[in-house]
């Protein structure tokens, strides 16, 4: 059970943004009705996670490996239920699933392209710095575009992630 408790969702103040979370998601995720409680909080949230999900160029795969990655890291169950059949759904193996949890000992499932990603979700999520030869390798293989989105995918779901610990939603 969460910290807070659910608020009245059918409430019609309520309906604008529930409609387009549900819209948006396809259902009203627990996550989302927590977030309820602050419709503007909803609104922000919504606005930049649909963004850093739906609007990115990196390969599907790639994005859902990093969020599996963070929300392991981070030891958020919740987050990880959401996210790996979604990875399984962009074409990520469950080989890639499974490994992880211990990715760097697992390299051969992982080319030079998702090493250097992960290694850079890592660092990101672990340090917040990031030490420059893992920068140089992530800038190495993706675009100026790319690098951003990267970093901006590995913070938006270090934010979802710690959302999710702090209010004991699991």
């Amino acid at each position: 059970m969460p910290r807070l408790p659910f608020p009245d969702t059918s409430s019609p103040d309520l309906a604008p943004i529930r409609d387009r979370i549900v819209s948006a998601r396809g259902s009203l995720l627990d996550l989302y009705r927590l977030l309820l409680h602050s419709p503007p909080l909803a609104t922000g949230w919504l606005e930049l996670l649909t963004s850093v999900r739906n609007e990115i160029s990196l390969p599907p795969d790639l994005r859902e490996l990093i969020i599996v990655r963070i929300a392991f890291l981070n030891d958020a169950p919740y987050e990880a239920r959401q996210h790996i059949p979604i990875a399984l759904e962009c074409g990520a193996s469950q080989d890639q699933i499974e490994a992880l949890h211990a990715w760097e000992q697992n390299t051969a499932l992982f080319d030079d392209v998702a090493q250097a990603a992960l290694a850079y979700t890592d660092s990101m999520t672990r340090n917040v710095k990031v030490p420059e030869p893992i920068w140089k390798s992530l800038r190495d293989r993706f675009s100026e575009r790319e690098c951003l989105e990267i970093t901006v995918l590995v913070a938006a779901y270090n934010m979802v992630s710690r959302v999710l610990s702090a209010l004991e939603l699991e």
